[in-house]
């Protein structure tokens, strides 16, 4: 990914590279963690996916609130993510506010 934006943004200009770039991410892993494969590559190779809190596969909604909580989990210097080691189900700021879980994967 970083030698695609690399060549963007010597092609594009660095703003609308950054654009490009956002939103490219945006549907990575929104598409990948609302999919039948509930996760992206990483997750994967991991052997975790994303899931509601029944277990069960996340909506486009779901995986795109997940995505864009990020923001808020990182903002808040990581604590929404650092959370996540503190929290009955493991789950970060981001997790509890789309109401998703990662869990182990076949």
């Amino acid at each position: 990914m970083s030698i695609v934006f690399s060549i963007l943004n010597w092609l594009l200009g660095s703003g609308l590279a950054n654009f490009i770039f956002f939103f490219a991410g945006a549907a990575y892993f929104i598409l990948l963690e609302s999919s039948p494969q509930q996760g992206t590559i990483g997750k994967k190779l991991m052997r975790i996916k994303v899931t509601d809190i029944n277990g069960q596969q996340i909506s486009t909604t779901q995986a795109a609130i997940r995505y864009f909580s990020k923001i808020i989990s990182a903002v808040i210097l990581y604590i929404g993510f650092i959370m996540a080691a503190f929290t009955k189900q493991k789950q970060g700021l981001h997790d509890i506010i789309a109401k998703t879980l990662v869990i182990k994967g076949e």
